[in-house]
């Protein structure tokens, strides 16, 4: 799961995915894609992608940072819905558009283009515009390669606002190349009290620690996962789960595994819960994409 310094949770099976990963309970950057385009564009762009560049890429080796005891998920309340029994309102960007394009608006017309979509999205669901630009695109992406996972970027925003206030942990500032200001690295999982033992497993490419792993970027994943979903979700040739697009791609692959459908009650639980085996977590995710997708209802043209 996501980045931040706070793992205080058992992770879950995969012992430790992406995002997906090291026990705790809630925890709390290359080139920008190019958003102008048509839909149908990014569409292809990403379908391309998808039929095989998950690429196992390395950022510049960051420092491993001091602890903290911020939690970015502190004031999200959890919803109160028994795990399994519903899913949060689906809200997606696949919508046939004149002309055979795809559009982001669900019900009625909407922007052209994801970029539009995200701009107008923003101040509306409360998420950056770039976080939401990397979310919508790997929706899109997904429903390019894997149609029946259903996933809407309102699943992966809520993870990524629990995981590392959309890659603004910490203080630091989402960019327009998508990498926050400064390295979102979590505590190093060395067994302690409610954190789960990982041994370095990636030489401190990704988190600076040569000792144990830690959780990386604005997705929060754990080295080990990451080099199993790796993703080129920006296009630029090579994976980095400090880059938002690409751990928001790579957080999706990781949520669509082994045919899952996270439109259905129990595909979404089960996703969610591989992500961050916390029955609390899910219900705090749970919480955020339901309201966002809903808020994000209201975007359409002005």
């Amino acid at each position: 799961m996501p980045v931040t310094n706070v793992i205080t949770e058992a992770s879950p099976a995969d012992g430790g995915a992406a995002v997906p990963g090291a026990t705790r309970t809630e925890r709390s950057p290359r080139r920008g894609m190019a958003a102008a385009g048509r839909l149908a564009v990014v569409v292809s762009v990403l379908a391309a992608a998808g039929g095989g560049v998950w690429l196992v890429g390395r950022a510049a080796t960051p420092e491993a940072g001091p602890t903290t005891t911020e939690i970015p998920a502190l004031e999200v309340a959890a919803a109160p819905v028994e795990p399994g029994s519903v899913a949060p309102v689906s809200n997606t960007l696949d919508r046939p558009a004149a002309g055979g394009e795809t559009g982001p608006a669900p019900a009625r017309p909407g922007p052209a283009t994801l970029a539009e979509w995200a701009d107008r999205a923003a101040p509306v669901v409360g998420v950056p515009a770039r976080a939401l630009l990397a979310y919508g695109n790997a929706e899109l992406a997904m429903r390019a390669t894997q149609p029946g996972c259903r996933l809407s970027w309102a699943t992966l925003a809520g993870i990524g606002r629990i995981e590392s206030n959309h890659g603004r942990y910490g203080g630091a500032e989402l960019g327009a190349d998508g990498r926050p200001s400064k390295p979102i690295i979590g505590v190093p999982l060395n067994g302690s009290p409610g954190v789960k033992a990982i041994a370095d497993t990636d030489g401190g490419q990704l988190d600076g620690d040569t000792t144990h792993d830690r959780a990386v970027g604005p997705m929060q994943f754990i080295p080990s996962t990451w080099a199993r979903y790796a993703a080129d979700g920006d296009g630029d040739g090579r994976g980095d789960p400090h880059q938002i697009d690409d751990a928001a791609l790579a957080a999706a692959r990781y949520l669509c595994v082994g045919g899952r459908d996270m439109a259905s009650a129990q595909g979404w639980w089960s996703g969610i819960l591989s992500y961050n085996n916390s029955v609390e977590y899910a219900q705090k995710v749970f919480a955020l994409a339901d309201g966002y997708a809903k808020s994000a209802q209201a975007v359409h043209p002005g």
